[in-house]
């Protein structure tokens, strides 16, 4: 049984799966939008709202915090472009969008991208 288990696990280890979370991240901040599968829209989704609400701060700390998890040009692009348009809401920056199954193999897609 799974009790108390938040993260899902994604198939990977510990490590992998932060580089493939901070990669994501990454790419979402870059390009606005991203399409993966479901539960790894699920499980980026509450890690870039953190990224955003801590880039609202926009302290030294803040920025510092963010260059160590996604690196210096994604910070940037977060602290001055994204969180300046989200100064006023509270939360809820990202919406995931249901796409059609991936041919291959049946997963479900989705599409992730800022509100």
């Amino acid at each position: 049984m799974r009790h108390s288990q938040k993260t899902k696990e994604l198939g990977r280890e510990k490590g992998q799966r932060k580089a493939l979370l901070a990669t994501m991240a990454v790419s979402l901040i870059r390009d606005g939008k991203i399409q993966t599968t479901g539960t790894k829209a699920k499980v980026l989704r509450p890690l870039v709202e953190r990224m955003v609400t801590q880039a609202k701060a926009g302290t030294v700390a803040a920025r510092r915090l963010l260059i160590a998890k996604i690196g210096v040009t994604a910070s940037k692009t977060l602290v001055d472009t994204i969180a300046p348009k989200y100064k006023e809401r509270k939360g809820g920056y990202t919406r995931i969008i249901k796409l059609n199954d991936r041919k291959g193999d049946g997963a479900t897609r989705a599409q992730i991208e800022f509100v």
